[in-house]
């Protein structure tokens, strides 16, 4: 038969610091760790562990602005396409040359 262990003591409402929020949640939720151990050994509940990490990932997903970099179109090279077709009604086919070989042959048969 297995053990039991029973976790006693006085009842507690304790203050964690942001500092070991992040030590727990990255001990939990390390490769092949269990949260429930983790959990006993910091003295926690699982529920709060998955608390702090629903919270932490709602933290992380909140907007934020990212550096752009600006590059001069002037300085780039203009890209010519692989293949353009001017039908007489006006239309204009344009096929990139980065476009694949079997897309290509598949419009001008579609075209045809």
């Amino acid at each position: 038969m297995g053990h039991a262990v029973l976790l006693t003591g006085p009842e507690r409402r304790r203050r964690w610091s942001l500092e070991d929020r992040a030590q727990i949640l990255a001990e939990a939720f390390a490769p092949g760790a269990v949260v429930s151990e983790v959990a006993r050994r910091f003295e926690v509940s699982t529920g709060l562990i998955y608390t702090w990490r629903r919270q932490a990932l709602v933290q992380e997903a909140e907007p934020a602005f990212l550096p752009a970099k600006l590059v001069d179109s002037a300085s780039s090279d203009a890209v010519e396409p692989a293949m353009a077709v001017d039908f007489p009604s006006g239309v204009k086919v344009r096929i990139g040359s980065a476009a694949p070989c079997d897309l290509a042959a598949a419009i001008m048969r579609a075209l045809k």
